[in-house]
């Protein structure tokens, strides 16, 4: 049986034929010298269905509400994360090469090469599922990935929570809660930092949900995940290059359109390379209450992250830290507690040290409470307001 499939699948590719029930069934007969029966023919025709179309078997783990990850790293090794951290799932792959083809496939999909001589991808996926989300992909073949392909899916839903929501969840402490309603109205820039997968996205999303209706946000992202509950919200979406090496749009691109469109407030979803230099200079241009996400472990590692994702864009220490210091005044930090639950923990105000470097200071923290920059805070939100 699975040389029939197999059969079927060179065929259609071969054909270049579309993946119509009607098509495949008729492949499916062709290749069988249509000695199959309707029963038969509807079975191979599920099989086929679900190894050409969307994931394939692993469909079913992406399109789980609470799913954020699915890996690969062998046939019989598939692990999944839906927010509690990984466990293994029960999906098998029948091999490596089943594992290797939906990997092609898929980083064909996207508009990229993987093979032998391209044994590495990453790009992006929409339309799996009802196509209400978007899939990062990354995928490695041997002999790269000594153990056989390995393929990561990262599922990229909208944020589309509200700080109320995030109240109720547990993932705002009250005391908190009324710091980020100061800090909007105040029309202060702020810099989300935390992990991957901590809620940086889901944290800005409904911050910006809070954003006066009559202020005219322009978000700009590599993937489309911000979905505040705003009714002026522009959004732009950077572009990678196709398989001609051509086509790409930058987020240094798009801040820099972002500045042509007459915003209020400028959002980079996620500050990852020389874009800083684009945000911060917006950000000292008249343009208050920006914001972004960037990755980092606490608070007090920000600035030295900027520092290096500065250097990218051509910005030394000295300067980064003077615009730092002018552009952004709060930081958020998000983390998982033992339990695995995202939540803020921290909130930082930015100021400079002596040596004129920026440093972070707390101005609350969910396990001790306020901190020696929660006055500094409450002067800001004054001077502001």
């Amino acid at each position: 049986m699975s040389t029939l499939i197999d059969r079927v699948r060179e065929r259609l590719a071969v054909e270049s034929s579309s993946l119509r029930p009607n098509v495949v069934a008729a492949a499916i007969r062709a290749e069988s010298g249509g000695v199959l029966g309707d029963t038969e023919v509807l079975s191979n025709l599920r099989m086929l269905q679900t190894e050409l179309t969307g994931a394939g078997i692993l469909e079913p783990l992406l399109c789980a509400e609470s799913t954020t990850d699915v890996l690969v790293t062998a046939p019989d090794a598939v692990w999944v994360d839906d927010g509690n951290g990984l466990r293994r799932s029960p999906i098998r792959f029948a091999d490596d090469a089943a594992v290797r083809r939906l990997a092609q496939r898929l980083a064909l999909s996207a508009g990229r090469r993987l093979d032998d001589a391209q044994p590495w991808v990453d790009g992006q996926l929409t339309g799996l599922g009802t196509g209400q989300f978007t899939v990062r992909l990354h995928a490695v073949l041997p002999p790269i990935a000594a153990g056989g392909t390995c393929l990561s899916l990262r599922v990229l839903r909208p944020a589309t929570q509200d700080l109320e929501a995030l109240k109720q969840a547990g993932t705002i402490a009250p005391q908190a809660a009324d710091l980020l309603d100061e800090i909007i109205c105040a029309r202060l820039a702020f810099l989300i930092s935390g992990g991957t997968g901590a809620g940086k996205t889901t944290l800005l999303s409904a911050m910006l949900g809070a954003v006066p209706s009559g202020e005219r946000i322009i978000s700009v992202e590599d993937a489309a995940e911000l979905a505040p509950r705003h009714p002026h919200l522009v959004k732009l979406v950077a572009r990678c290059a196709n398989v001609e090496g051509v086509g790409e749009v930058t987020v240094r691109d798009l801040v820099r359109q972002a500045l042509r469109m007459r915003p209020d407030r400028i959002v980079v979803g996620e500050v990852r390379g020389g874009e800083v230099v684009d945000l911060l200079a917006a950000l000292n241009t008249g343009h208050d209450g920006g914001a972004g996400t960037v990755h980092a472990n606490n608070p007090a590692e920000v600035p030295a992250r900027l520092e290096a994702l500065a250097a990218v864009g051509g910005l030394d220490r000295a300067a980064l830290h003077s615009q730092l210091a002018a552009a952004v005044q709060v930081l958020l930090h998000v983390g998982r507690d033992r339990d695995g639950r995202r939540r803020l923990t921290e909130i930082a105000v930015l100021r400079c040290a002596t040596d004129a470097r920026v440093e972070a200071i707390t101005a609350w923290h969910a396990d001790s409470g306020f901190g020696c920059g929660a006055d500094h805070l409450r002067q800001l939100v004054r001077e502001r307001r």
